[in-house]
């Protein structure tokens, strides 16, 4: 059972997600023409790409591998945030105006309105924003959340705004939450739970799990839903890295010490953590700058 002493701070975010990318070219057009950001910095080859100064994706190449099998453990999709609907409006319409194909589908969950895509490299992308927590249901400890219809182009029409188009990369974002494929929901709670103190808001019908911390919907999320029985995954393209963020050194410490405690492999330098999930998705955990 989870206690207050061992779980995550409330406080904590998400930061930026690596992707290990085999057409740098293609992928950087993709996020910067069809989801409005902008090149924050660039290094190793690689480039941040995020609103403002805040980077959401770090996209770095990694010629000669390959794009992994739809089974294979890894990334579902990484969530961009929005503060209103209008800001996701504008992100929405540029997305599906890039390449229609590459739209993946849309859904009002109670808690967020949301909208998929799938990039170049076959990557998922969530876009969506949140309903004001004061609207969200709570069935105890575990939030109440559905996949009800959400027609885009309804949703278009009723939110994109000439002020949301001129103004689109200059309205903030995040990484919201980040999903998984897993080979198991179980093994996936014993991690993300019982070791590293995420809190269980969700589940569905033993196919997927969603933590957070701070009472929030979710963090992260991890299904089976093609990836059942998934072993460790092996070198591809795709998901290089998760980061989360903690406010502080003490934060971190307690966790390193949590991990010890359950014998995870992790390389620390005292602000910073980094370490395997049991499909080998890699995760790094720093202090909030």
């Amino acid at each position: 059972m989870t206690t207050t002493d061992n779980l995550l701070s409330a406080d904590l975010s998400m930061g930026t997600v690596m992707l290990k990318v085999g057409d740098m070219a293609t992928m950087s057009d993709y996020y910067q023409t069809a989801l409005g950001l902008d090149v924050v910095a660039e290094a190793d080859g690689g480039q941040y790409l995020g609103r403002g100064a805040t980077p959401l994706v770090h996209l770095q190449p990694a010629k000669g591998l390959h794009i992994p099998g739809r089974g294979e453990a890894g990334l579902f999709h990484t969530a961009l945030l929005f503060d209103d609907q209008a800001s996701l409006a504008a992100t929405v319409a540029t997305a599906a105006q890039y390449n229609p194909r590459l739209f993946a589908g849309s859904a009002d969950h109670l808690v967020s309105e949301a909208f998929y895509f799938t990039d170049p490299e076959g990557n998922g992308i969530e876009l969506y924003w949140d309903r004001p927590r004061s609207e969200w249901r709570w069935d105890g400890s575990a939030v109440v959340m559905d996949s009800l219809a959400l027609p885009p182009q309804g949703f278009l029409d009723q939110h994109l705004t000439e002020a949301s188009v001129t103004g689109q990369r200059d309205a903030a974002a995040a990484v919201g939450h980040v999903h998984l494929q897993v080979g198991d929901v179980q093994t996936a709670q014993q991690f993300y739970v019982d070791t590293l103190g995420f809190e269980r808001t969700a589940g569905w019908h033993g196919q997927a799990l969603f933590v957070s911390a701070g009472g929030y919907h979710h963090h992260m999320a991890m299904n089976v839903w093609n990836s059942r029985g998934a072993g460790p995954r092996k070198d591809t393209l795709g998901l290089g890295e998760v980061l989360i963020q903690l406010p502080g050194r003490d934060d971190v410490g307690a966790l390193a010490q949590r991990l010890a405690h359950h014998k995870i492999a992790v390389a620390d330098t005292g602000a910073e953590l980094v370490f395997l999930d049991p499909w080998h998705n890699r995760i790094r955990v720093s202090v909030e700058s």
